[in-house]
């Protein structure tokens, strides 16, 4: 008998929860209306995205020039994934390569780059626009002698249509700050201009 009214008891709950939640089985090809009203996922969510385009004024080939006019090298900056990923390849005017890859992370919302070069420099900074210009910060390391520094890099639309890039080490743990490299990027194609 008290087996019997404690199935009762879970019968009405089941019942009750029926009613409040309500659900129905689906027959072999129906769909649900809630599948129906969700917008289908970009195939390509990168491409048309703005947030992705923050650094397209940096996209091109660029002849790149110290302040005193003189050639320091060739940098192509290339959108690429579908507008997710931008890839640098530089070359230095005395032979020199490195590589980076940059992209918007949407976890935090910031722009990274991750570089790399032949002599061992390795760049990790992260940010975004700021009123001055794409400004990224974080570590660069020397794979020749094991250190680490804080790191800086600033990318400024110039009114000329030129690019201008700045970037600055910190030796003594962010207190003060050195210049690194400066350099002004003017495009090679008419295409790019």
């Amino acid at each position: 008998m008290y087996v019997r009214k404690i199935l009762e008891k879970m019968y009405k709950i089941l019942i009750l929860l029926f009613i409040i939640f309500p659900f129905r089985v689906l027959a072999e090809g129906e769909t649900d209306a809630a599948e129906i009203a969700a917008p289908p996922a970009p195939t390509f969510p990168c491409e048309d995205n703005k947030q992705f385009a923050a650094f397209d004024f940096w996209v091109g080939d660029w002849e790149v020039r110290v302040v005193d006019g003189t050639v320091a090298g060739h940098n192509s900056i290339e959108r690429t994934q579908r507008g997710c990923v931008l890839i640098e390849n530089w070359k230095s005017a005395r032979g020199g390569t490195g590589m980076s890859i940059n992209y918007l992370d949407r976890i935090t919302g910031e722009w990274v780059q991750v570089w790399n070069d032949a002599s061992g420099s390795q760049i990790n900074i992260r940010g975004g626009m700021t009123s001055d210009g794409m400004l990224l910060e974080g570590t660069i390391h020397y794979v020749a002698n094991g250190t680490t520094a804080p790191f800086r890099g600033l990318w400024t639309p110039l009114p000329d249509g030129r690019v201008r890039q700045f970037f600055e080490q910190s030796n003594d743990g962010g207190e003060t700050w050195v210049p690194w490299f400066e350099g002004f990027y003017s495009r090679t194609s008419e295409e790019d201009k």
